[in-house]
């Protein structure tokens, strides 16, 4: 099945962030830092945040300390999540959507053991697309 996740960008507070949503929302908060996952041409702070995932019994989104400069109102990405059964439906969104766009990763594999790629759309949409390959 593939979601639908809304993505939050943050210039260096998603942790606390991320932790001031769990104390409200409450649910499991999952943290990956730069150290933990170091992504081949990038140069981030390792302690910060590379992914966060809040999940709720109703409520599902995710987060990062970004991979740029943060321009805040612009901080939201879609992302796109998937197995491996839903491969070839993911690979043909991530043709179309970036179609007339900006690709800034091609898909490709990732260090947490997922396929995954981003772009921002002809319209200015970020997207981020992740296919995970275990079932």
């Amino acid at each position: 099945m593939v979601e639908l996740t809304p993505y939050l960008n943050f210039n260096g507070d998603c942790e606390e962030a991320m932790n001031f949503y769990k104390s409200v929302l409450g649910g499991d908060l999952e943290l990956s830092r730069f150290g933990d996952m170091p992504m081949p041409g990038h140069d981030h702070d390792p302690a910060k945040i590379m992914n966060s995932t809040l999940k709720t019994p109703d409520i599902t989104f995710m987060a990062s300390d970004g991979m740029n400069q943060v321009v805040m109102g612009d901080s939201v990405n879609l992302a796109l999540a998937g197995g491996p059964d839903d491969s070839e439906k993911l690979h043909r969104f991530f043709d179309g959507l970036s179609e007339g766009g900006k690709i800034g990763m091609a898909l490709a594999d990732a260090p947490w053991g997922a396929e995954f790629g981003y772009f921002t759309d002809k319209f200015g949409i970020c997207w981020m697309v992740n296919i995970s390959k275990k079932a």
